[in-house]
């Protein structure tokens, strides 16, 4: 896989900051940047806040849209460096292999349990981010040990294929009900012509989620996804990892100028976000998360390769490390900070309110918190949800900087 003018293991920065950036971004939706945009109606400024932290319902792109394919490009962007370690320590391939097949179940399963949180049975879905990328983890790491061709040749064959998947599918037949598939009769959102080959839940890899889900434990059978969310999803994100081991091979490689590095990253980048936005201005092939369509790998990894380009350059290349310090400790223990941003997030959010609301009424009497006010409406007024959101991010970040001081790093 790597030629031999590739340098010796080293761990990025630049990897390592890009990924706590994204982490945070996901964290962060404690902030509760809409509830202070609806106690400000009249402010534009707060509601363009609010629209970045939330999911669009179909077809374009928000940051908080970005988060999925960062963390998958980032799989693929580092697994190079992984490899590299892994072989310097003397694990020969059985090992590895070993390795990646742990690592492949391990977050599937780990993916599950999450979304199994407070319910009264296991969730059997896999459409989430760590199943997402475990379920393409073997694959992606079949191709780490192939050629640059070879990774490029499988890419085209992953978004070709997914293509044609959805191209050759049957539409709906003439008066279609799409509320038997959860899908409002208005919705606005309902695509038409080629492009409705793409729309929500009635394409083939919702027909194979209503086949495969089926064959879990389930109290009823499984219809539909609310969100449009599938399983086959893992294929097309198997192609946003290998945009990303592309990157990281080529990023540590040094018989390449650093500015040749940054340069070409950012092409590639330019290039992802013209070929996937043609595509679905065409209709050719919208761009939708939700399923994860090829043009969506196209634009998404082209946003990925210029983020990876600007960490490269102020992290690795002017060595900036102090200013992304706080994404850094994030960024080096990422699958702990994506569990107890799940796990705990309540549990501080409820204390620290418990706690300050004890304080208020210590401080200034059992008249203080009357007409449903809090130690936050108190503190921030209608800033309250992003008072008290920013605390739990800071006892979140605290949880990790704890861990980083120690140099202890949970990987799976």
């Amino acid at each position: 896989m790597e030629s031999p003018t590739v340098s010796a293991p080293q761990r990025a920065t630049s990897i390592d900051a890009y990924r706590g950036w994204v982490m945070l971004l996901m964290a962060g939706e404690v902030l509760g940047l809409h509830a202070v945009a609806r106690n400000l109606p009249g402010s534009g400024f707060w509601a363009f806040l609010a629209h970045q932290q939330d999911h669009v319902e179909w077809r374009g792109c928000t940051l908080h849209d970005l988060i999925q394919p960062s963390f998958s490009f980032l799989v693929g962007c580092a697994l190079p460096w992984s490899i590299a370690n892994r072989r310097a320590r003397g694990q020969g391939m059985s090992g590895m292999w070993l390795h990646t097949l742990w690592r492949a179940f391990a977050l599937v399963a780990l993916g599950v349990f999450l979304r199994s949180t407070g319910s009264t049975l296991t969730r059997f879905t896999l459409e989430d981010t760590l199943s997402q990328i475990g379920l393409g983890y073997v694959f992606l790491g079949f191709l780490a040990w192939r050629g640059v061709r070879f990774q490029v040749g499988a890419l085209v064959a992953i978004l070709v294929g997914y293509w044609a998947l959805f191209a050759a599918h049957p539409l709906p037949p003439p008066g279609f009900d799409p509320t038997t598939v959860g899908v409002e009769k208005d919705w606005p959102h309902w695509l038409s012509g080629f492009a409705a080959h793409w729309n929500k839940n009635v394409n083939p890899a919702h027909d194979f989620d209503a086949w495969f889900l089926n064959l879990f434990p389930r109290t009823k059978p499984w219809t539909y996804n609310g969100g449009g969310y599938v399983t086959l999803s893992f294929i097309p994100t198997l192609g946003t990892m290998v945009l990303g081991l592309l990157a990281g091979q080529w990023l540590r490689r040094t018989d390449v100028s650093p500015s040749r590095r940054f340069g070409s990253l950012v092409v590639a980048g330019l290039a992802g976000l013209l070929a996937g936005t043609v595509l679905d201005q065409t209709g050719a092939c919208p761009s939708v998360k939700r399923i994860w369509t090829p043009s969506w790998v196209l634009f998404s990894g082209g946003w990925c390769a210029l983020f990876m380009a600007l960490f490269h350059a102020l992290a690795d290349v002017h060595g900036w490390r102090r200013l992304f310090f706080p994404f850094v400790v994030v960024g080096t223990n990422s699958i702990f900070m994506y569990v107890i941003a799940h796990l705990w997030e309540g549990f501080f959010k409820a204390n620290t309110t418990n706690h300050l609301n004890t304080l208020v009424l210590a401080v200034h009497g059992p008249g203080a918190l009357e007409g449903g006010r809090t130690f936050w409406t108190l503190l921030a007024g209608p800033y309250a949800p992003l008072a008290q959101g920013a605390t739990v991010l800071l006892l979140l970040w605290l949880c990790c900087l704890w861990l980083w001081r120690r140099k202890v790093f949970i990987r799976v």
